[in-house]
């Protein structure tokens, strides 16, 4: 008995272990709700049920999430993601208006303008020195106007068929979105993981002046790290607008940003830099978009439906931190001693 609760005490200490729970319970309250939540059925080819739902709305966020963790990690923040949706979708939109065939263009176009948004982002905060906040709360303000000047204020349509696949089609009976998350999710654990990039964004968030005496190019991660941010936002920016077929300069990507700082802190990351989890990030994108389900199905009003998500955050948070997981542990050790203590001895 000591040994178990020795082990699950340690458990405690994980880092995914709360958002995996927290997940847990959400799937809970909605297989309690609705018996057959967790069912998956096979319609004309295609997979649905609430599991894929979740998964395909929530494809976007984990996208845009993955790329503000490694910024988070530098110890930096991009409150401009949202605005960066909406121009890569718009972006995409124009090239798409004057031939429905071009696209590959329209890719590289909603691409390349979230190429330069990072770089704009992480030139005014790793060479110019500007707060990270007040760098991408310029472009968060001034992006939108350019999204809309791009869309002249309207909502474009979009009716490419190979555009729309990206969104709203299926490969493999599983929607193409849930695949293209699954290969940024890929592609960034790689990157982190396989190369010296992860052990640099670490050794800068931790100690940005020790990893400059080093001899780490601190201007060069920081730099990049805001670069490979712009490109997941205009990746999901392609999802978006793909899945509602049209581009919205206004509401495209609005408040994207903060479900994105959301989902990453879940997951564990750190705000003040060094300890990142790409896993648990995913998990943290993968709660919120479950919240959001779970509020509606449950029929919660919608006007309540933020206090509702806001009040889970905080306690799935507040439960996170050291001092919670320090109590938890303690208590679980006291309870641990005394049965220890009472225990008949043969």
């Amino acid at each position: 008995m000591n040994r178990l609760a020795t082990l699950f005490v340690e458990s405690m200490k994980h880092p995914l272990v709360w958002p995996a729970v927290t997940l847990v319970c959400l799937f809970a309250v909605d297989v309690a709700h609705r018996a057959n939540f967790l069912s998956i059925t096979l319609l004309s080819g295609h997979l649905f049920g609430a599991p894929i739902d979740i998964l395909m709305n929530a494809a976007p966020l984990v996208v845009v999430s993955l790329g503000m963790t490694l910024v988070i990690a530098t110890r930096g923040i991009d409150i401009s993601v949202g605005a960066v949706v909406a121009i890569a979708g718009a972006a995409a939109a124009i090239v798409l208006e004057g031939d429905p065939s071009r696209v590959a263009e329209a890719f590289c176009a909603a691409l390349a303008v979230g190429l330069l948004a990072g770089m704009w982002n992480g030139l005014l905060v790793a060479f110019v020195g500007m707060q990270p906040i007040i760098a991408t709360l310029i472009l968060m303000v001034a992006g939108r106007g350019v999204a809309q000047l791009l869309t002249g204020g309207q909502i474009i349509p979009i009716g490419a068929p190979g555009y729309l696949m990206a969104g709203g089609g299926y490969f493999a009976r599983v929607p193409c979105d849930v695949w293209i998350a699954l290969a940024v999710t890929i592609a960034t654990a790689l990157i982190v993981n396989r190369t010296a990039l992860g052990l640099f964004i670490r050794s800068i968030g931790v100690n940005p002046v020790a990893a400059r005496l080093a001899g780490l190019s601190s201007q060069a991660v920081v730099f990049g790290s805001y670069a490979f941010c712009g490109v997941t936002a205009a990746i999901a920016g392609i999802l978006i607008s793909s899945n509602v077929r049209s581009a919205d300069g206004n509401n495209a990507g609005l408040l994207l940003e903060l479900d994105a700082i959301l989902a990453v802190t879940l997951g564990g990351t750190s705000l003040a830099g060094g300890r990142f989890s790409l896993a648990g990030t995913v998990l943290g994108a993968l709660i919120i978009q479950t919240l959001t389900y779970t509020t509606y199905s449950i029929g919660v009003p919608p006007e309540a439906t933020l206090v509702v998500k806001a009040v889970v955050v905080l306690f799935v948070s507040v439960i996170q931190s050291p001092s919670a997981r320090s109590l938890v542990a303690r208590q679980l050790r006291r309870a641990a001693g005394g049965r220890r203590a009472g225990a008949p001895n043969y």
